[in-house]
């Protein structure tokens, strides 16, 4: 299935199906894509504009900055789609002698860290645009200032969702070293986000107030 083949009604009815996939994970890379793409509108609707000359370096920054990342989450949405029957297959594997029982745990050990892969570089590029998005925020055209509101929000959203996914399929791995690498990471970097989006709420806040 290739996701950013299907209609926008289509991916909801497959997100709501009874499959596994697609799931939390490309809804979360979704979510990033959504607010890459209200990124790059806000800079669009900035750049060329006249009265807003001294930021039109930026917005280019922003806007090519902001479509890079858009490419890059519908590519992990379809990844995470990707990544998953692997490890339901790796389930499967017959575990009758010690034998298979090794198989078995290799190829689990092996598809849940890719599993545990993608939603981890999702959490990543969510913390580049929600870095973008704040820029949007406080020097794109004042009348998107809700739009790069939106683009904080879903990058946000993209970051804490995928959080939960890296942190679900590490539950099940078992090299340590790579498991407490990713927690630290995953840790910091919601820390980082959390920070960015609550700077630019304060500041859209008091620019609606």
């Amino acid at each position: 299935m290739r996701l950013d083949q299907l209609t926008v009604r289509e991916f909801i009815e497959e997100l709501g199906s009874g499959s596994a996939t697609p799931g939390g994970g490309s809804a979360a890379a979704l979510c990033g894509a959504m607010g890459a793409a209200l990124s790059a509108m806000v800079a669009k609707l900035t750049g060329g504009r006249e009265k807003f000359r001294d930021v039109w370096a930026k917005m280019e920054g922003i806007k090519q900055g902001s479509e890079e990342l858009a490419r890059h989450f519908l590519a992990l949405a379809q990844e995470d789609t990707d990544a998953y029957p692997e490890v339901l297959s790796a389930l499967r594997l017959p575990k009758e002698d010690e034998e298979e029982k090794a198989a078995r745990g290799e190829a689990l050990q092996k598809a849940l860290m890719e599993a545990s892969r993608v939603p981890l570089e999702t959490l990543r590029l969510s913390e580049r645009l929600i870095g973008i998005a704040r820029e949007a925020v406080e020097q794109g055209n004042p009348e998107t200032v809700t739009d790069a509101a939106g683009a904080v929000h879903l990058a946000h959203a993209a970051a804490t969702v995928a959080a939960y996914n890296v942190r679900i399929n590490l539950s099940r791995l078992k090299d340590d070293a790579f498991v407490e690498g990713c927690k630290r990471e995953v840790g910091e970097i919601l820390e980082r986000v959390e920070v960015l989006r609550a700077k630019a709420d304060r500041y859209v806040n008091a620019q609606l107030a």
